[in-house]
């Protein structure tokens, strides 16, 4: 159950949880650090035991670690991490002083090699095994190499590989990240702890292709969560750091330069970065890195519309694109040790994503005519109607849009006796910006039964590419391709686009270690503050006219597609031109600018006010970690009511506030030195989307004299989830681990989509017919993962260079939705692929690795497309992708690099299941992309 206290209540709980911490100090403190044999960097996720005491600490990104209060006497310090040579050293706790213990961990296979627990795919394979096994929940860890090396192009890509994850796409490449089934909204995305925010005006969740993977040390997937972390993650919290200079022993440099070259534009995109780590003194330190990349690639597509169940569509679009997506990313980050005690950190991070997107477009719209069907085709004759006419549009699109991060953060960590206490006050910011994009400028010409008839005879024997025919005994086959007969009927200019997402976050957070007989007991409390203001802008123009002749002819083009022949199509030069020279001749149409413009704007802010008590048991063998979380919401949003008929706005506001208790318990059992179990009971929330909850309301009169309705849904609650996780870890060998776990979500409060044909009143505006969000039904989701991870170094020359990874995920996640007569109609939550699958199979030896990574993603529901008609809703096919690389070291400091990404020429197609079979929706077609580099690391 969520119950709901007032602030106050938690108040009186985090100063009753000081008390219980009096006590007197021991003897000593234990520290030190832990960096692989060859000294260049620290080994995160190492594992550092007092054998006597069983008390166990992780190592952290800098390398150390520390035990306080210690009782004078003598210990056995044990070091373990994944890969490495266990070691064993005695120390001797005296009364009065501190002890340090610096450890250099060589291979368990290789010790004559000393880097190889850092530098290649064995070191991110070894890396994320011991992260995964140190960690106090489930969770997965990806992560770069000493070399700077990370094993993918952008962060959406890299965490495609990672168990339970399913990466949605967006022209071909990697965008939105879906975690265990479930809507990318319901992730939280932080760098280096702080909150990474949306860019775009009306979601939550973060597009990582935003992100450069050059930029990035690693990644954490937490699945399971625990007090001290912020609570509004029902799929995954993820967790993004980049380089500091503590986490390697040794200054480096690192440059890469790389061409890619595209095979369905036939262009080459260059790419470049650099990446530092430099010690000033022992205790002050800087690094930093730049990240640029122009990536020019085109798509194929087409899209179909309109299904009739009889077997035909009666919109069918063919759609070329050329795209060209800029990145720039820059990260400098400073870490000062101001004593043995207390460390600083100020840390940066700037990226910024210029897509811009050319469009041209082939699209037939047919009215009310009847077709002659047989078989697989359907042939359309235009008639005497104004709706038997079938219409052709050929037009042009062409957007620029870009997107900004940033995120700036000061903080650190004191330690005083046994306590510990870490800070931290952050800013972050997200923009989508748009200024003077055309979307788009359209071309028209409809064919009757005069002396412009047409006839077209569709095929859609081929699900994903449906062809046209043109009766050429008829009078309109000479007309269509004829651009002197298409007029320009609409063209729409987005003049400003301009969405904003701020956040100020304050977190402090207090620790005390207390000592038992056998093992510790970890007191710890804290809050955050997080103030968040989020706004979106639009400016459109809308241009019904022309002053003068303005023909197709005037900016004609041809077409760089390969699905179909579209003929004449608006060249992007030429428009871009005559645009520019010729705007005052466009004809605005002042209501539809007004109305479009207005009808998007809105601003919110979101307060946040969280607190927890956590406590922390570990006595090597068993941790247990459990406690609760308090978070209070509050929320300001305001909009406009737009009567679309009188073109009357009314300002809105709307103000609340809620509280959720939020209890969790995370249990970490090591049943043996090779056995790792793990069970995690959690509760946690996610608000709703800024753009379902601002109060933007629509209303217009239609054909009928009936209201129809368009509304926000400020009173929308949060989703709020029960989470279970259980999970066997088994650690078979120094360098290999296979794993199996079994998950289960209960979501209340589930926010669907809702149309209602039902007169009713809302917020006090009648309606006759409305569409708004709502909270619905309960969601149940419930999933099997699977893992496997081995380095066959025990196997003899050359076969010893094999790596293997590999993982599988079972999802089962269903939910249920309000039909429009008051029904409930069953479906697979959008996004939710019931199988995930990801292989990959590498060879490093030498101065040459090798590897290929193959991806696989069950077909998903993408959205319902009618609440009464399931044979409507959209469906994605499944999607196998396969990716080449191979590298070369030609000496210690140059190394030589060839990927190939998507080999096997993977699509994406989307249909519904109208008529009893599968109906093209959507089909889109990348080709494949080659790449050649070269990398230079001192």
């Amino acid at each position: 159950m969520f119950s709901k206290i007032s602030s106050r209540h938690l108040s009186v709980a985090l100063l009753a949880s000081t008390a219980l911490v009096s006590g007197p100090a021991l003897a000593g403190t234990v520290s030190g650090n832990v960096a692989d044999a060859s000294g260049t960097s620290a080994l995160q996720g190492a594992e550092v035991s007092l054998v006597e005491l069983n008390r166990t600490v992780s190592v952290g990104n800098d390398g150390s670690f520390r035990f306080a209060d210690v009782p004078a006497g003598e210990y056995t310090l044990r070091i373990r991490y994944t890969g490495a040579q266990e070691q064993s050293r005695k120390i001797t706790v005296t009364e009065t002083g501190d002890v340090t213990a610096d450890v250099a961990l060589k291979a368990a296979s290789d010790a004559e090699v000393t880097t190889v627990l850092v530098v290649g795919q064995r070191a991110n394979m070894l890396n994320a095994i011991s992260r995964q096994r140190a960690a106090d929940g489930v969770q997965s860890t990806l992560s770069k190499d000493s070399m700077g090396q990370f094993p993918d192009q952008n962060v959406a890509e890299a965490m495609r590989r990672a168990p339970g994850v399913n990466v949605l796409n967006d022209q071909g490449e990697g965008r939105f990240v879906s975690v265990r089934g479930l809507d990318p909204n319901f992730n939280s995305a932080s760098i280096n702890g702080n909150r990474i925010l949306s860019t775009g005006g009306e979601d939550r969740m973060v597009a990582m292709d935003v992100l450069p993977a050059e930029l990035i040390e690693s990644i954490d997937i937490k699945k399971s969560l625990t007090p001290d972390m912020d609570a509004d993650t029902i799929g995954a919290s993820i967790e993004i750091n980049t380089i500091s200079a503590f986490d390697r022993k040794k200054n480096m440099l690192t440059a890469s330069l790389e061409g890619s070259y595209n095979d369905l534009n036939s262009k080459t995109s260059p790419k470049a970065g650099a990446e530092f780590s430099y010690r000033v003194t022992p205790d002050f330190g800087l690094a930093g890195g730049l990240s640029y990349y122009d990536r020019k690639f085109s798509t194929d597509n087409i899209e179909a519309a309109d299904w009739d169940k009889a077997g035909f569509a009666r919109t069918l679009e063919y759609r070329d694109y050329d795209v060209e997506r800029e990145r720039y990313g820059a990260t400098l980050n400073f870490d000062y040790r101001l004593n043995t005690n207390t460390s600083l950190y100020l840390r940066t991070f700037y990226s910024k994503f210029d897509d811009t997107e050319s469009r041209r477009r082939l699209v037939f719209k047919i009215d009310d005519l009847a077709p002659t069907v047989s078989g697989d085709t359907a042939t359309f004759v235009s008639g005497n109607k104004s709706s038997e006419r079938i219409e052709i549009r050929r037009d042009l699109k062409d957007r620029r849009e870009w997107q900004e991060t940033s995120n700036v953060a000061f903080g650190g960590k004191t330690y005083v006796d046994a306590w510990k206490f870490t800070y931290d006050v952050s800013y972050s910011e997200a923009k989508q910006s748009e200024a003077g994009s055309t979307d788009p400028i359209r071309f028209r010409q409809r064919f009757d039964k005069t002396a412009n008839i047409l006839g077209v005879t569709f095929d859609y024997s081929d699900l994903t590419r449906p062809s046209y025919t043109i009766d050429a005994s008829k009078p309109g086959a000479a007309l269509f391709n004829d651009p002197t007969k298409y007029s320009m009927t609409v063209f729409e200019k987005t003049t400003k686009e301009a969405a904003r997402d701020k956040e100020t976050a304050v977190r402090f957070d207090a620790a005390r270690t207390l000592n038992l007989e056998s093992g510790s007991f970890e007191l710890k409390f804290g809050g955050k503050l997080r103030q968040r203001d989020k706004s979106q802008d639009m400016t459109y123009d809308i241009y019904n006219g022309y002053t003068g002749a303005l023909t197709l002819a005037t900016v004609a083009g041809s077409q760089t597609y390969g699905l179909a022949q579209m003929g004449v199509v608006p060249d992007l030069a030429k428009t871009q031109d005559f645009i520019n020279a010729n705007l005052a001749n466009f004809t605005k149409n002042a209501d539809d600018t007004f109305l479009t413009s207005i009808v998007e704007d809105y601003k919110g802010s979101e307060d946040v006010y969280a607190g927890y008590v956590q406590g922390r048991y570990d006595n090597g063998a068993l941790r247990i970690i459990g406690g609760v979380r308090v978070e209070q919401t509050k929320l300001d949003m305001s909009g406009a009511l737009v009567d679309a008929d009188t073109l009357k706005v009314t300002p809105t506001q709307v103000k609340k506030d809620y509280t959720d208790v939020l209890p969790s318990v995370n249990v970490r059992y090591n049943v043996n030195d090779k056995l790792v179990a793990r069970v995690a009971l959690t509760q946690s929330i996610m608000r709703p989307s800024f753009g379902k909850l601002a109060p933007r309301y629509q209303i217009a009169e239609n054909d009928d004299g009936e209201i129809e309705a368009t509304f926000g849904n400020p009173d929308l609650d949060p989703y709020r989830a029960t989470n279970f996780d259980a999970s066997l870890e088994y650690y078979f060998a120094k360098e290999g681990v296979i794993q199996g776990g079994i998950f289960a979500k209960k979501i209340k409060d589930f926010i669907v989509t809702y149309k209602t044909s039902t007169a009713g009143v809302y917020r006090g505006v009648n309606y006759d017919e409305a569409e708004y969000a709502i909270n619905g039904e309960e969601a149940d989701v419930f999933g099997v993962e699977l893992a496997y991870s081995q380095a066959f170094t025990f196997l003899p020359s050359p076969w010893d260079g094999l790596l293997v990874s590999a993982n599988y995920t079972y999802t089962d996640a269903s939910g249920d939705i309000r039909t429009e007569d008051g029904g409930v109609r069953s479906i697979p939550l959008p996004a939710s692929a019931k199988q995930t699958a990801n292989l990959v199979l590498g060879y490093e030896k030498g101065p040459l690795s090798l590897r290929a990574a193959g991806s696989y993603r069950a077909g998903y529901l993408d959205e319902v497309g009618d609440l009464d008609d399931a044979d409507q809703d959209r469906y994605v096919k499944d999607h196998f992708q396969l990716d080449l690389s191979a590298k070369y070291r030609l000496t210690s400091h140059v190394r030589l690099f060839a990927e190939v990404v998507n080999a096997n020429d993977a699509t994406y197609t989307a249909y519904n299941n109208v008529g009893g079979r599968q109906r093209l929706l959507q089909y889109e077609e990348y080709s494949w992309t080659t790449k050649v580099g070269i990398k230079l690391n001192y």
